[in-house]
């Protein structure tokens, strides 16, 4: 079997007190990140050196339980942190995303699973693929899996990996969709990520033959979809969130740190470089150009204004108890599909009025332009398709188009 290939940091990560403030350690980061981004381009995985960084800092430990040394934060704190990551890196801030949107997804398992991950390697990450791509059979104290899940992001710095896969009886009938946690050192490993944008997110393919998944480490996917998880700790506030507005909303966070970067390069820019082929000596001079600055500053805005509104009723339930229902997970899917939407208007509208020079290979602003126009075609955040489902359920329709909700 393939075994990871992460270079194991020292767990010294500082205790964490705020999101303030482990957002004010990311942009202390932010040269180093900023530094290794074409590296992670180049070779299809973030540099190892932002990885160990990242760690120390403790960006890994904002979802983990913290009976094993993580921080336990809301969910806010994800969003905020992925969005800061994005500042300086797109897939630097898919892979933090990922691996602690698994982190919490781990947090969902019974204490004996946690324990398999975390009681001994506590800085142990998670990735994985939600997908049912395999086949299993049911065996004396759980399953032989054997499938492959694409798109894996993190493959190259996870421990762990949380995968789909079909819950069976005896006759081999498929009865529920699981979620199973293997380690890494039982799956093989395919480079299949070469793309356009979010290169470095090392989003490959875990392989999984003849692997045996002891039943604790399996949970009901549809059960945890409507709020019904199998961890003892049910005192543990951030493992009541929404799943699937949790996820969604996770993965379209670093879009709110490309936005915003990509304004903030335009912006500077706009003082010095002329408006070609007009009478202005400097872009800053130009009304339309101030224009279109305001509304892509705006349309980032109301990105901000939707994720933040979504993030903070998730969070609220989840301090009272209470499981959103069905109308406020659509909006919470409808609100992180918005955030690609606006997010996506705003750079487009910046790289036209920065002008043809954003698409210069040492330009960063064309790398945030890719790595936004891959990570939004994420299928949990098509602006199209969730929009469908929060307007199935405004309208009290039968049969949403998905049990993901």
């Amino acid at each position: 079997m393939a075994s990871a290939t992460t270079e194991q940091p020292t767990d010294t990560a500082p205790t964490a007190t705020s999101t303030e403030e482990l957002v004010a350690r990311i942009r202390d980061l932010h040269p180093l990140l900023e530094k290794n981004a074409a590296r992670g381009e180049q070779d299809r995985r973030v540099a190892q050196e932002s990885i160990r960084a990242l760690t120390e800092a403790g960006i890994f430990k904002i979802a983990q339980p913290r009976r094993y040394g993580g921080y336990e934060l809301p969910v806010r704190t994800q969003i905020e942190v992925s969005a800061a990551v994005a500042e300086a890196d797109g897939g630097t801030a898919w892979v933090v995303t990922l691996c602690n949107q698994c982190a919490w997804m781990t947090g969902l398992f019974p204490e004996q699973a946690q324990d398999d991950v975390w009681k001994s390697t506590p800085e142990a990450k998670v990735s994985g693929v939600v997908t049912p791509s395999s086949e299993s059979v049911k065996v004396d104290g759980g399953f032989v899996v054997n499938g492959r899940w694409y798109y894996n992001s993190g493959s190259w710095h996870s421990d762990w990996a949380v995968l789909g896969m079909p819950v069976v009886d005896e006759a081999g009938e498929m009865l529920d969709h699981g979620i199973a946690l293997i380690p890494r050192t039982d799956l093989d490993f395919e480079e299949t990520w070469f793309v356009a944008g979010m290169k470095s997110s090392g989003s490959n393919c875990l392989i999984a033959k003849d692997v045996f998944v002891p039943e604790h480490r399996i949970i009901s996917a549809p059960k945890a979809w409507q709020g019904e998880v199998a961890t003892e700790h049910t005192d543990e506030v951030l493992y009541r969130s929404a799943f699937t507005p949790v996820l969604a909303l996770g993965v379209a966070a670093p879009q709110l740190g490309m936005g915003r970067k990509v304004l903030e390069l335009v912006s500077a820019k706009a003082a010095t470089k002329p408006l070609t082929f007009t009478f202005y000596s400097t872009q800053a001079d130009s009304a339309v150009f101030r224009h279109q600055i305001a509304e892509a500053a705006m349309l980032i805005d109301t990105a901000y204004l939707h994720a933040y509104r979504a993030v903070d009723e998730i969070d609220r339930a989840a301090r009272e108890g209470t499981y959103p229902d069905e109308l406020a997970r659509a909006r919470a899917r409808a609100d992180a599909g918005w955030v690609v939407e606006n997010i996506t208007k705003a750079i487009n509208l910046l790289l036209f009025a920065h002008g043809a020079a954003g698409f210069a290979e040492n330009n960063v602003i064309q790398r945030h332009w890719r790595d936004s126009a891959v990570a939004g075609r994420h299928a949990y955040i098509v602006p199209g398709v969730s929009l469908e489902m929060y307007g199935t359920a405004l309208l009290a329709q039968d049969g949403n188009i998905t049990p993901m909700l």
